[in-house]
């Protein structure tokens, strides 16, 4: 067990319900295309599959995939889409847990590196990356920039969504980097009935890595930068970039 927080029953079964938006074509069009381009003909591994967003679609598109999951409540949401013959899925930490086979492709996806709550974990991580992968594998991560820009001289806050439905902010500890992200979400009375006006409270934490941290971390682990871009569309990384998607090589 990692220092990564459990999702519960209740959070698993709403996730894709409260995803909508990352589950759409817009979105996961560009992200399959990116993915399956650099798979090849080889087999993925997708670290923190959770119920599938990436992982099912991947497969639909015929690149083999497989998963590894801590939470046994998001996993069991994912196996409802897909059978464990079309799509195994191992239920563990993404930092340790070891799966059969060799891949051309290990990702990670929307932020989930920085559910590793420790540098030594997330370095763990890089490293468990590169056992998994063929020589010449890439490892891929998507992750936020941390807007600590946005922070002047006294504030530990920072909102990313203020909608209709959803108000969400971040507060930062500086010295331990890790974030918490507060969600106020609208709850909703049941299907046809309307909102009952209440906001449903949660919160994870999360630590942040800046993208030369993750560089090193993937020389300690034997990878090297291939390229760096802010979006799944390949536009240019630039110090205005909200995110970046990272891709590392392994030495043939």
């Amino acid at each position: 067990m990692t220092s990564s927080e459990l999702w519960t029953r209740a959070t698993a079964d709403r996730y894709d319900a409260e995803e909508t938006e990352m589950s759409s074509a817009a979105v996961l069009g560009p992200t399959l295309a990116f993915l399956s381009d650099l798979a090849g003909d080889g087999r993925a591994l997708e670290f923190a599959i959770g119920t599938g967003r990436v992982g099912v679609p991947l497969r639909e598109r015929g690149v083999p995939v497989a998963g590894i999951e801590l939470s046994e409540h998001m996993a069991a949401v994912l196996r409802r889409k897909v059978d464990e013959e079309t799509l195994p899925v191992a239920i563990g930490d993404m930092a340790t847990t070891v799966v059969p086979g060799r891949f051309s492709l290990v990702y990670l996806v929307y932020n989930t590196i920085t559910n590793l709550l420790t540098q030594d974990e997330q370095v763990e991580c890089f490293r468990n990356a590169a056992r998994h992968l063929e020589p010449g594998g890439r490892f891929v991560i998507e992750l936020g920039v941390p807007p600590l820009r946005f922070l002047p001289p006294g504030q530990v806050a920072v909102p990313f969504d203020v909608s209709e439905r959803h108000l969400g902010f971040d507060t930062f500890d500086l010295v331990e980097q890790i974030l918490v992200s507060h969600h106020f979400t609208l709850d909703s009375k049941g299907e046809g009935e309307g909102d009952d006006g209440r906001y449903r409270r949660g919160a994870s934490r999360h630590r942040y890595a800046w993208p030369a941290e993750l560089d090193l971390m993937a020389r300690i682990a034997g990878l090297e930068l291939e390229r760096r871009v802010a979006d799944w569309e390949g536009a240019p990384f630039t110090q205005d970039s909200a995110k970046h998607i990272s891709v590392w090589r392994k030495p043939a």
